[in-house]
């Protein structure tokens, strides 16, 4: 192979052009916003004040958050629960080795994207408004998050599997309820276990963020801990969180890692 034949990669210029390109659109981008990296260093030491206050932990108020730090668990619990009950069948619905009329497929793709566009931080700011302060808002809006994302991933899981099995059930005259019970569900159910733990460990996530706006959990106490300037006490609950999230994302990837 001559020197010639060879693909010729990026030339220098070209690559000199893309950096320089890059950086006037991150300046302007900084312009229109009207970033302020000064005002960032300028108020630095009121960086540190907080986190001179937040290295030293209120650890009595460790007892006080563990109630409510339960009862995030269980929103996360709950809600992903019932997002994946309802993704599954729509799921089945939206593949479209499943059912392959266009119209439905489009229908309900339109349905879940529209789903999935709305953050779960508006949904439980409007569920909140709803049914009231409290865990319930809190556990409608991780469903719903839970529904999109879990439909999204195990529909395109689907989608993926080897067409033999769901031809020998059509060409021995089963139906659409044999195919996806000898044909998909053997193929992807693994998956399906593996999306609900990852939903799982971002509604643990989520739902702290979620009580921040009044949907219960631990994140009612982070913003009054935060609004009250007792940075101990956020310490302590920062510590916490940070904790049950290592410990789940740790099992969450074992039990992913032996289900795939």
């Amino acid at each position: 192979m001559t020197s010639s034949s060879l693909p010729k990669g990026k030339s220098k210029l070209g690559s000199l052009f893309l950096f320089v390109l890059f950086i006037v659109c991150l300046y302007g981008s900084a312009v229109i916003s009207e970033v302020d990296l000064a005002q960032f260093f300028t108020n630095f030491t009121q960086m540190n004040v907080i986190l001179q206050k937040m290295i030293h932990p209120d650890w009595t108020y460790l007892s006080i958050v563990i109630d409510p730090l339960l009862e995030t668990i269980r929103m996360a619990i709950i809600g992903t629960t019932f997002g994946a009950i309802v993704a599954l069948p729509f799921a089945l619905l939206v593949s479209r080795n499943v059912v392959k009329n266009r119209i439905v497929n489009g229908v309900l793709r339109f349905i879940l994207n529209i789903i999935r566009t709305i953050p779960d931080l508006m949904l439980a700011a409007v569920f909140v408004a709803i049914v009231g302060i409290g865990p319930v808002a809190g556990i409608i809006s991780l469903a719903i998050f839970s529904f999109g994302m879990i439909t999204k991933l195990f529909y395109e899981a689907i989608e993926t599997i080897d067409e033999g099995p769901i031809e020998a059930i059509t060409a021995s005259g089963g139906n659409k309820l044999d195919i996806v019970r000898y044909a998909v569900l053997p193929q992807v159910s693994s998956h399906f276990l593996s999306y609900l733990l990852y939903a799982f460990e971002i509604n643990i996530r989520a739902s702290t963020v979620l009580g921040y706006i009044g949907a219960g959990g631990i994140g009612v106490y982070l913003q009054r801990s935060l609004s009250q300037f007792r940075y101990d006490q956020t310490s302590i609950i920062v510590i916490i969180i940070f904790a049950v999230v290592l410990v789940i994302d740790l099992v969450s990837n074992q039990l992913r890692e032996r289900l795939l």
